[in-house]
């Protein structure tokens, strides 16, 4: 069932990321083949925001290709999946934003940044912000009573 805002699946699907926190985010590199890792993501609305390495193979595979495939399950099958576009978020003031944004935020969904990187201004440290396009929220026992996932497009 399509919604027409994102505002009519927020609660649910802020309910469900921050439930279960982990995601996979799959890539896809230079040759065109997939490749699927787990990550941490925290969002602020509809937009997601990721603090990682700036060197890695989630890089590399980016600057080929923005698009990431997210995906969150549980044990009681709820699932998130989000289609988005992932950027890099280089300036001081969003990078020291989000760093702000995941050390006050409640563990397990935040946590503090300095467990990975010693400041907001280390060159190591990169924010991506993920955009998504679609986002679906199904769960298994909507199947038994015949209700459609809700999905969100941007």
């Amino acid at each position: 069932m399509d919604v027409s805002a994102f505002a009519d699946i927020e609660a649910d699907f802020n309910a469900r990321v921050s439930r279960i926190v982990w995601c996979t985010i799959t890539t896809v590199d230079a040759k065109g083949r997939p490749r699927s890792r787990i990550l941490h993501p925290v969002w602020e609305g509809s937009t997601g925001w990721i603090m990682t390495g700036r060197q890695s193979f989630k890089a590399k595979h980016l600057a080929k290709n923005a698009n990431v495939a997210v995906s969150y399950w549980d044990q009681q099958h709820d699932n998130v999946y989000a289609e988005c576009e992932a950027t890099w978020a280089d300036d001081a003031a969003t990078k020291q934003h989000v760093w702000d944004l995941f050390k006050a935020t409640p563990e397990p969904y935040g946590y503090d940044p300095k467990m990975f990187f010693p400041a907001a201004d280390n060159p190591a440290f990169g924010v991506l912000k993920l955009t998504p396009r679609r986002i679906e929220l199904s769960s298994l026992s909507d199947l038994p009573a015949q209700r459609p996932p809700r999905v969100w497009r941007a």
